[in-house]
Order: structure tokens, then sequence, then C-alpha cells
């Protein structure tokens, strides 16, 4: 089985769950909150970037562009803010680029920024760094591999 199941619960944590979910693609309807539990999910379609490599040689293998189905569960979410979409525009499809925490003051409390292209943003205050990542489904091979520029 080679489902991913990944937990942060801090900032060096959640970097490592960031390159998993990078240019992960999802629908506004993909988004729930529950202020209640103070839960936020994210239903994505993750491209696999883990498997992008040869294993044996270190090198990029041209052959492998999978996605996956997964979910990204965010925990002690106080509020949710958005910027750069509409949230009433469910089939609109997002692309997240990156997880980013910004510790409010010495405490573990702040903001969790889901970084989208487009300068959009999702911004989750929480409690405590609480993120999890699941696969949920098989994966499928896809002809398109995100590129990004050398900086």
């Amino acid at each position: 089985m080679d489902t991913l199941k990944l937990m942060a619960l801090d900032a060096q944590d959640l970097e490592i769950i960031s390159a998993h979910v990078q240019d992960a693609v999802f629908k506004v309807e993909g988004i729930s909150y529950a202020p209640r539990t103070g839960t936020f999910a994210l239903v994505v379609n993750r491209f696999v970037w883990e498997k992008t490599v040869d294993g044996k040689t270190g090198t990029p293998d041209k052959k492998t562009n999978e996605r996956r189905r997964a979910v990204i569960g965010f925990h002690r979410v106080t509020s949710v803010r958005s910027i750069g979409f509409s949230r009433t525009d469910t089939d609109a499809v997002l692309s997240l680029l990156a997880l980013r925490f910004e510790p409010a003051g010495e405490g573990p409390d702040g903001v969790l920024e889901l970084v989208l292209a487009g300068d959009a943003t999702i911004a989750l205050h929480v409690e405590c760094i609480e993120v999890q990542l699941a696969d949920t489904g098989g994966a499928w091979e896809t002809a398109f591999r995100p590129h990004h520029p050398e900086s």
C-alpha cells in the first residue's frame, strides 16, 4: 500500500505536508468548515511528487505523473477568511501552492495560510498547528506535470 498519511504538529512538520500538497487542485465545493468542532477540511487531487524521482538514481522519472484524491484536515481552527476567489462559485478550481504558518506571538496560536495560485489565500486562525493529510483513493495517471521556473 503506497497511500500517504501524515500529521503536522509544528512548523517543520507543516513544511513536509506543504511539499506533498504543492500543486494540489480542488474545487471550492471541496472546502468545509465546522466551527463547533474547529475543523476545516479540504478535499484535493494532489500531484504525487514522491513518485516523480527514480529512487535508484535520484533523477527525474518523466514516465510517472500521478494524482491522488486526498483530504487535508486542519484542527483547532477558530476562524476562516478567504481572499481572491468567490466561495459561492462551487465549480471554481483552485490550485494550492503552499501551507505557511505565522505565529501570533510566543504561544502556539497563529495564522495558517493556504497560499493559492492567482494571489488567492485561505487564512485559518488556529490555536496551534494540528494538520492531517491522508490519501483517500487510488492514483491515476496525468499527462500534466506542474512546472516551477528556477528562481
